[in-house]
């Protein structure tokens, strides 16, 4: 049985649960989580959001499950089933789940929204689905059926109800680093729907560095972690799969409760990096996934010398970038008209009158050189 762990390094609370979290802008534990997202700027998200917040796009979060009661989250979470449980009630959620759905989708709180913590895709969707459990839920010691194929069945059920971007930040765990088929199929078939998948490249990457699972699979947007100078993260797998890195330090995001939490990861890392998607696929709604990735794998910065690298991959994301590619793929490419008959009752264009005046220079030009060489021959025969 395939088993599925939540690939996080570090979680440390940020200060305790507050019970009325919900408060105005002033509450001093979201003035300080705001204040700690050091992603905002290196994603440059304020100005990629002069073109999209993500509007109309609903993002997949394959996790723990999502609690949509956080301040940040409020009206903003759609629930989905549980997959790791078939006779729950679908309502289950965990902290890791939460705090990918606040990097992705979370819209802060109080006055104006300027507390708690932003994703990077604010008036986006998400669409919670729990495939796994949290590393310490005791429950994992047990086999429970439902977690047969949950992820693959996690991807069809995203991709058969509207999620145009699907994010993965878990891998694979107790000693299952192989893939399955089953994965792997629900993958192209999500692609095949036209839904983009994000996963976490790995926290194996200063140990084993062993390939990672659902990030290793074609098609999948593979993210690695860097820190606040833009250096890959020791933890980071490097693979040939990475994609692209993003920040995954000293992240401040929502926690299960009411409370926030700062953790290094891949996680992090691939929840931005599918927050960027949706930034995408809300202003361009009609490129292709493999073209939302070209634009993501392009519009990076501090490339490898060399155009790419198992550790950064094609770069350090940067959503204002990645939009501005994105904006020159869904461009439609201009073809000049060719000329052609005119059947206008007006005159002719200008650009048409020229081509017709260079033809009508051309026949007299050639007429003339006829009647040279016609009397050259009289002249030559007399």
């Amino acid at each position: 049985m395939r088993r599925i762990a939540v690939p996080v390094l570090l979680t440390v609370l940020l200060s305790g649960p507050v019970p009325a979290l919900a408060g105005d802008g002033s509450d001093e534990m979201a003035a300080a989580a705001r204040a700690g997202q050091w992603q905002l700027r290196a994603l440059r998200l304020p100005d990629a959001w002069r073109t999209s917040k993500g509007e109309g796009v609903t993002v997949a979060v394959l996790d723990t499950g999502v609690n949509p009661g956080h301040p940040d989250l409020r009206g903003a979470v759609i629930e989905g089933p549980d997959l790791t449980d078939p006779g729950g009630d679908g309502r289950g959620w965990g902290p890791h789940g939460t705090a990918m759905a606040g990097l992705i989708a979370g819209r802060g709180h109080g006055e104006g929204g300027k507390g708690g913590v932003l994703g990077v895709a604010p008036a986006a969707t998400v669409l919670s689905i729990r495939v796994t459990l949290e590393n310490g839920d005791p429950r994992r010691a047990h086999r429970q059926p439902g977690w047969r194929d949950a992820l693959a069945r996690g991807i069809r059920y995203a991709a058969d109800h509207g999620a145009g971007v699907i994010s993965m930040s878990l891998g694979g765990g107790s000693g299952a680093w192989e893939g399955s088929a089953a994965e792997e199929e629900a993958v192209q078939y999500a692609i095949g729907k036209g839904a983009v998948l994000v996963a976490s490249s790995g926290n194996d990457g200063a140990a084993a560095n062993r390939k990672n699972f659902p990030a290793a699979y074609p098609g999948v947007i593979a993210v690695g972690a860097v820190d606040r100078r833009g250096r890959v993260a020791r933890f980071s797998n490097r693979q040939d799969y990475v994609s692209v890195v993003a920040p995954g330090t000293d992240i401040v995001t929502a926690d299960g409760g009411d409370s926030y939490v700062v953790g290094d990861g891949t996680s992090s890392a691939a929840a931005m990096v599918a927050g960027i998607a949706a930034l995408i696929r809300s202003a361009h709604p009609h490129l292709s996934p493999y073209h939302v990735r070209l634009a993501i794998e392009e519009g990076t910065r501090r490339r490898p010398c060399d155009g790419y690298s198992p550790a950064y991959g094609h770069g350090v994301a940067d959503a204002a970038l990645a939009l501005r590619e994105a904006a020159r793929l869904a461009a439609p490419a201009v073809i000049p008209p060719l000329p052609g008959p005119y059947f206008g009752d007006g005159p002719y264009p200008a650009s048409r009158t020229a081509v017709v005046a260079g033809m009508v220079l051309l026949v007299v030009v050639m007429s003339g050189w006829v009647v040279l060489r016609s009397r050259e021959r009289r002249r030559d025969s007399t």
